[in-house]
C-alpha cells in the first residue's frame, strides 16, 4: 500500500506542489514546442496545409498513444519516479535535436519527444491521484490545481518560444523549450523528498532482473526505448501508416479492459465501463478542442487580425497562449467551486461536468461562426477570438481534470497506470481525428486564377467547419447530461 506523506501546504499535500512545478516547465517545453511546429512546417518546410495538418495530428496522436506503454511499464516494472526522468530527459534532448537544422533532424526530434512523453505524461498524473487517500475530498480540487500548473506552462512556452521562434529564430525556440524541461527534471529531483512513497517501483519488481548477462530488464528497456526513435520517424514522414497502429492498439486495449472488468466482478465493472464512457467522449472533445494546434493556428495567422491597442501579436504566441492564461486565471475559481460545492452536497458528477464541458466547447466554436460575421475583409476582431477560447477554455476545466481525477477513482488500484494510458490513447484517436477535421479547412496554396487566396476567400472555408462543429458538440454535451442520471448508478458511489 502507497504511504502518503503527511505534510501539507495550503490545506493539500506538498508533493502537490512539486508535481505543480515538474510538470509546468514540462508544458512549457511541449506547448512551446508546439506553439512553433505547424506554422514551421507550412513556411520553413514549404508543407501545404493538408500534409502539416496531418503530419501534425500523426505526431501528436503518437505522443497521446505512447502514454498506454509508459503508464502499464510504470505500474508493472519502473515506477512513476523512474518513468518521469526518463521522459523528461528524452523531450529534452528532442528538443534540442529539433533546433539543429535539416528535415532528419526535425523528424528525430519528433521522435525524440514522442517516446519521453509516453514515459512522463500518465504517470505524474498518477502520482497526483496517490497523493489523497482513496475518498479524500480534496482530489478534484487537487487536480484542478495541478491543472493551473500545466497551464501556467502553456501560457509562458506558447508566449515566449512562440515569439523567439517566430520572429527572432525557428530553431533557437525550439532549444529555449529543451532547456525549461531540464528545469523541470532538477525540480522534481530535488522534491523527491515531500512525496513519501509514492512513485516508487512496485514491491517485487523484476526491473533489475538480468535479460542478458551484462543487462538488466530496466536498461534493456531504456535501449529499446531509445531504438524506436527512427522507428518514429519514419512513420511521421509516412504519417499515412496510424491508421494501422493506433486503431488495433486501440481495441486490443478496449478488449483488455472490458476482459479485466468481468473478472474483478460488477462493482469494478460497473465503474470501468462508466470510465470508457468518459474516455469516449474526451476523445470528441479533444478532436474538436486541439485545432488549437492546427487549423486554428492557422486561422490565426490568416483571418484573424492581431492588434491589441495597437500593438501587432504574433499569431503562435497569442493563440498557443491565451487558452493558458484563461486557465491560469479560471482554475483557482473552479477549484474553489467544486469544494464549496461539495461542502453543499451539490457538486456534479464527473457524468455532468462532461456533459457541461462539452456544451461550452461547442459554444466557444459558434463565438467563431459570430465573429466571421462582423469580419472586416476576412478579418475577425480578436475579441471574437479571445471569446471563443473563453469557452473552450471552460470547457476545458470541467472535463480535462475532472477528467483525470475521475479515471484514479473509478479504476481499480492495480491498473490505474493503464487506465490513465487509455485516458491519453483515447486523446491520441481525438489528435489524429483533429488532424482530418484540420485538412477539411486546408487552404489551396493558390486560387483557380493562380493567385494566392485572400482573407475573404479563406474565410468561409474555417467557418463552414467550426459550424458543424458547434452543432456536434452541442448535440453531444446535451446527450450526456440527459443519459448521466442511468449511468451514475454504475458508478457505486464514485463522485
Amino acid at each position: 500500500m502507497t504511504a502518503i506523506s503527511k505534510e501539507e501546504w495550503f490545506g493539500h499535500p506538498k508533493g502537490l506542489f512539486i508535481l505543480f512545478m515538474t510538470e509546468m516547465w514540462e508544458r512549457f517545453t511541449f506547448y512551446g514546442m508546439r506553439a512553433l511546429l505547424i506554422l514551421f512546417m507550412t513556411s520553413q518546410m514549404q508543407f501545404e496545409d493538408s500534409k502539416a495538418n496531418l503530419t501534425y495530428g500523426a505526431y501528436q496522436a503518437f505522443v497521446y498513444t505512447m502514454p498506454v506503454w509508459g503508464g502499464w511499464l510504470a505500474d508493472k516494472l519502473i515506477g512513476q519516479r523512474i518513468s518521469i526522468m526518463w521522459g523528461g530527459i528524452m523531450m529534452a534532448i528532442g528538443n534540442f535535436t529539433l533546433a539543429i537544422p535539416g528535415d532528419t533532424a526535425f523528424f528525430l526530434g519528433l521522435g525524440m519527444i514522442i517516446m519521453g512523453n509516453g514515459y512522463f505524461k500518465p504517470n505524474i498524473s498518477t502520482m497526483v491521484g496517490d497523493l489523497y487517500a482513496e475518498h479524500d475530498e480534496r482530489r478534484d480540487s487537487g487536480f484542478s490545481i495541478f491543472y493551473m500548473g500545466i497551464n501556467v506552462g502553456a501560457t509562458l512556452g506558447g508566449l515566449i518560444c512562440g515569439y523567439v521562434g517566430q520572429t527572432i529564430n525557428w530553431h533557437l525556440g525550439f532549444a529555449l523549450a529543451g532547456f525549461f524541461m531540464l528545469l523541470g527534471l532538477m525540480v522534481f529531483r530535488k522534491g523527491q523528498s515531500t512525496l513519501g512513497n509514492v512513485g516508487l517501483p512496485p514491491e517485487n519488481t523484476q526491473m533489475n532482473k538480468k535479460v542478458l548477462s551484462f543487462l538488466s530488464m530496466k536498461n534493456a528497456i531504456l535501449i529499446l526505448s531509445v531504438l524506436m526513435v527512427p522507428v518514429f520517424a519514419f512513420l511521421l514522414v509516412n504519417y499515412k501508416m496510424i491508421n494501422y497502429i493506433i486503431n488495433p492498439i486501440g481495441i486490443v486495449m478496449l478488449l483488455y479492459v472490458i476482459y479485466f472488468g468481468l473478472k474483478e466482478g460488477s462493482v469494478a465493472f460497473g465503474r470501468l465501463m462508466v470510465a470508457l464512457v468518459l474516455i469516449f467522449f474526451s476523445m470528441l472533445f479533444w478532436s474538436f478542442y486541439e485545432q488549437g494546434g492546427g487549423s486554428l493556428n492557422l486561422y490565426a495567422a490568416r483571418n484573424v487580425n492581431m492588434n491589441f491597442f495597437g500593438i501587432h501579436l504574433s499569431s503562435a504566441a497569442l493563440n498557443n497562449s491565451i487558452n493558458g492564461a484563461m486557465v491560469v486565471i479560471m482554475s483557482p475559481v473552479f477549484g474553489w467551486l467544486w469544494v464549496k460545492l461539495s461542502k453543499l452536497n451539490a457538486n456534479p458528477n464527473s457524468l455532468v461536468k462532461f456533459g457541461l464541458g462539452l456544451v461550452q466547447l461547442g459554444l466557444g466554436f459558434y463565438m467563431f461562426v459570430l465573429g466571421a460575421k462582423t469580419a472586416d475583409n476576412g478579418m475577425v476582431n480578436l475579441f471574437w477570438f479571445a471569446a471563443g477560447y473563453f469557452f473552450m477554455t471552460t470547457g476545458e476545466l470541467c472535463l480535462s481534470p475532472i477528467g483525470l481525477s475521475a479515471i484514479t477513482k473509478l479504476s481499480p488500484p492495480k491498473m490505474v497506470g493503464l487506465m490513465m494510458g487509455m485516458w491519453f490513447l483515447a486523446s491520441a484517436f481525438g489528435q489524429y481525428l483533429a488532424g482530418i477535421i484540420g485538412t477539411m479547412m486546408a487552404i489551396p496554396a493558390e486560387s483557380e486564377t493562380g493567385a494566392k487566396l485572400t482573407a475573404m476567400e479563406s474565410l468561409p472555408i474555417y467557418t463552414g467547419i467550426f459550424n458543424q462543429i458547434t452543432m456536434v458538440s452541442l448535440a453531444s454535451g446535451l446527450f450526456l447530461l440527459v443519459v448521466s442520471p442511468f449511468l451514475r448508478r454504475f458508478m457505486h458511489g464514485v463522485k
